[in-house]
């Protein structure tokens, strides 16, 4: 399903209009319709003031489940297996993000996750029914 497709869908599950939209986001009606018609790809901001609007969560945006798909744990990898990310300007990253993450709550952590399997399947070729995450 596009993105815009599950936009529409879940604003005429809630009853409510563009315009209740546009009021809620700050968004163009008019830019509401071209993401809901796939018109235009919304930026990840405009997704999250859309799932606040819509009062749901991000995840719903992306998943039709009721509950979030379950993301895999991230293997544990052995210090002696790589010197990769020690030291250096990849430590340095790293550590941003390690603290970046920290910040986040459990349930973006695991969207974020979830997301980047996806890309990363798809960077892959395998197809969106393989999913066994």
């Amino acid at each position: 399903m596009m993105i815009g497709e599950r936009l529409r869908n879940l604003r005429a599950e809630k009853k409510m209009s563009q315009n209740e939209i546009q009021n809620r986001t700050g968004l163009l009606r008019c830019y509401i319709s071209r993401v809901e018609n796939g018109h235009t790809v919304p930026s990840v901001e405009t997704l999250e003031k859309m799932a606040r609007a819509l009062e749901v969560p991000l995840y719903q945006l992306f998943y039709e489940g009721e509950v979030p798909p379950a993301v895999r744990a991230i293997p544990v990898i052995s210090r002696d297996a790589d010197d990769w990310g020690r030291t250096g300007k990849w430590a340095a990253f790293l550590e941003r993000l390690r603290v970046l993450l920290s910040k986040m709550d459990e349930a973006d952590r695991q969207l974020l996750l979830f997301m980047i399997v996806r890309m990363a399947r798809r960077a892959r070729g395998e197809k969106a029914g393989n999913e066994a995450a």
